[in-house]
């Protein structure tokens, strides 16, 4: 062989080795790196679910706050419409009832105090008391 074919044999042998090397080189750091990498892949994917959570979170709470919303609105116009149409009906308020109620009341009252405390018998007249309660008698002349 000659000196110029060893050299390049040489050579080749070499280049291999050193592409050997950097081969294992490269799977050695893809080893140290890959964790590392794998780690912060992870990081950054909880940095993105705990935002896609938070955002999720605000489109609930939007949605919900705008539902709120128009249920009380639809609530209070719904609640409008039966008042008119029970007030067109002639149909008293609650407000109408509890003052005719407390009216009676005031007027029954009136009314007790007005009846006579005697009733008439055959005997006489019996005397009653504010309670009802016969408390004694008179006699009837003729």
């Amino acid at each position: 062989m000659s000196e110029s074919t060893k050299n390049l044999q040489d050579e080749l042998k070499e280049s291999a080795h050193r592409i050997w090397l950097a081969g294992l080189g490269a799977l050695s750091a893809a080893g140290e790196e890959g964790g590392k990498m794998f780690d912060r892949l992870v990081d950054r994917g909880r940095e993105y679910e705990n935002k896609g959570r938070d955002e999720a979170k605000k489109q609930y709470e939007g949605a919900k706050s705008s539902a709120e919303d128009l249920w009380n609105t639809w609530s209070e116009k719904l609640d409008e419409s039966v008042t008119k149409a029970l007030h067109r009906m002639g149909v008293p308020s609650r407000d109408e009832i509890r003052n005719l109620t407390k009216r009676v009341e005031e007027l029954n009252a009136k009314v007790e105090t007005l009846k006579p405390r005697v009733t008439p018998a055959e005997e006489g007249h019996k005397l009653l008391s504010s309670t009802g309660e016969v408390i004694g008698t008179t006699k009837v002349t003729a």
